[in-house]
């Protein structure tokens, strides 16, 4: 015990009055303003004075001034227990916390004012009162009150321009209109293809009628009553469920609502061109979150039935969601051009991306390009998707050399996995196609696995061409003759074996895609 009295004493004989509170004051104030130094009382004041005084009042004295002295400076307030919390001395060091703000507040308004050349404050609003103030106009003002905009109602919809219209479709073909009325009174309204006219759309007796709005001195009708707009006059046979035409006796049922994945071209800013089958494709950018985007154009000049082949794929996408299939954002249908705007994948077409890099390509490379290929058509399969033209030059590669599937303008959904195709050769890509397809024109998961097998053929052979040298007819005799494609110089043993389980001629005997898939799994991971 008298060790450590012995010890306190000498740590309190260490101590240093004139250094241990020289930043004390400083350092304890706050800079919230919890109160006003006016609004202090008498007894608070004088602790501000005290604590101000406390430095220069504790250096002469030559002994040490230990915690609990100064705790005990300190008033409890009634009811309270002594603790250093919201005391007269904690509210004097926010009334000085308060001064100080005040002081810099008032150093940087004279700081700025120095700058524009004069202290003079600008002049003030002229005002007939001195207690009138520039909000004494608004009932219940507030010095700082933020007063809200006008109420505005909303518009009517049948008063909003045709372009907002949910029963617009815009520039969509006559074949897609087909698709979309269903049962009799649906309709919709669209842009004439190759004339700037408007056509009101109506599934009637089980077939789709087309009425050319008429319009003249900026009024629009069918038979009758012109109105203003369009929508007014939509709106009036809704209402009154008058026949559009006495002869035709349509009645306008429901309106068909355009799709959730139409976009305004206004939506989509266009970069540089990047390629182009039916039309143009640009990169391009979403105007609302600068999205990077693969813009595919339609040219006005295509046939009805490419364009419906066009917005086929847009219809197949909108309906998948996998890393190893191509993700559709959206499709611009309210004008010509049509857009269909996709992901940008940034390492472009697989095939040329063979072609280009494939010297720096590793098997192992390969094989997970390929894996990914198979992921994705084992997805397509489940979805009763057919492809239809599965290709390296219609697959895309990331910048991290994964592998999407793409370009769906050929591809068909049926619901027993098999297609019957009644059109000629001209668009079948010969060399990619299963014999019975180009025989009897029947695709199915069966044929696409076929097309699976020259799509690792090009793979392991850097992007060359299937059957060099052959034109599409020998190929086919060929091919029904019973001769395959040899194996590619990289191509391991185990993989060229894979190619010919698809080749084979009767659909049956080939591998399905979830096989193929997890064989390409297994022989990945034995790849060094």
């Amino acid at each position: 015990m008298v060790t450590v009295h012995q010890a306190m004493g000498r740590a309190i004989e260490r101590l240093r009055p004139d250094v241990e509170y020289e930043g004390f004051i400083p350092s304890g104030r706050t800079g919230e303003a919890g109160c006003e130094a006016k609004a202090l009382g008498t007894k608070e004041r004088g602790w501000q004075e005290l604590f101000g005084a406390l430095p220069v009042s504790t250096a002469p004295l030559g002994m040490g001034v230990s915690p609990s002295h100064f705790f005990l400076l300190q008033d409890p307030a009634p009811g309270e227990s002594a603790r250093p919390c919201m005391k007269p001395s904690t509210k004097a060091h926010l009334a000085q916390g308060t001064q100080d703000k005040l002081q810099a507040q008032r150093d940087l308004l004279w700081h700025r004012l120095d700058k524009l050349g004069t202290r003079e404050p600008p002049p003030a609003p002229a005002l007939q009162e001195d207690n009138q103030s520039v909000s004494s106009g608004v009932r219940g003002a507030t010095v700082g009150a933020i007063t809200a905009s006008p109420w505005v109602p909303l518009l009517p919809e049948v008063q909003k321009p045709l372009g907002q219209q949910a029963w617009y479709h815009g520039a969509i073909p006559r074949m897609e209109v087909q698709r979309l009325l269903q049962a009799s009174g649906d309709f919709l309204v669209r842009e004439s293809q190759g004339k700037q006219e408007y056509v009101l759309s109506v599934l009637w007796d089980a077939q789709p009628r087309h009425f050319i709005l008429q319009s003249a001195d900026n009024m629009y009708r069918l038979e009758g009553e012109a109105f203003p707009t369009i929508p007014l006059l939509i709106d009036h046979f809704l209402k009154t469920k008058q026949p559009i035409t006495k002869k035709s006796g349509v009645v306008l049922g429901k309106p068909i609502i355009k799709d959730k994945w139409v976009l305004d071209h206004e939506d989509v800013l266009l970069g540089e061109r990047i390629g182009g089958n039916f039309g143009e494709v640009f990169s391009g950018r979403l105007r609302c979150d600068n999205t990077p985007v693969a813009v595919k154009s339609c040219r006005e000049t295509l046939p009805p039935e490419l364009k419906a082949r066009f917005l086929q794929e847009a219809r197949i996408l909108k309906q998948y969601n996998h890393p190893n299939i191509v993700r559709l954002i959206g499709v611009c249908t309210q004008k010509h051009p049509i857009y269909i705007v996709m992901e940008l994948v940034q390492g472009g077409d697989f095939l040329s991306f063979l072609r280009n890099e494939g010297a720096q390509l590793r098997v192992k490379d390969l094989l997970k390009m390929m894996e990914n290929a198979a992921a994705g058509m084992e997805y397509l399969a489940s979805k009763h998707c057919i492809h239809r033209d599965l290709a390296a030059r219609n697959c895309l590669v990331t910048e991290k050399n994964a592998l999407k599937i793409s370009d769906f303008g050929m591809s068909r959904e049926q619901e027993d996995g098999i297609y019957a195709s009644t059109g000629g050769m001209k668009q079948i890509p010969v060399k990619w196609t299963a014999p019975e397809a180009l025989s009897h024109g029947r695709y199915s998961s069966e044929s696409d696995v076929w097309s699976f097998g020259i799509l690792l053929w090009e793979a392991f052979s850097l992007g060359a061409t299937p059957y060099p040298n052959m034109t599409n007819h020998q190929t086919r005799e060929a091919v029904e003759k019973g001769m395959r494609l040899s194996i590619p110089d990289l191509c391991p043993e185990v993989v060229y074996q894979l190619m010919q389980k698809c080749w084979e001629y009767e659909p049956q005997n080939r591998p399905s895609f979830s096989t193929i898939h997890q064989e390409l799994v297994v022989i990945l991971k034995k790849q060094r």
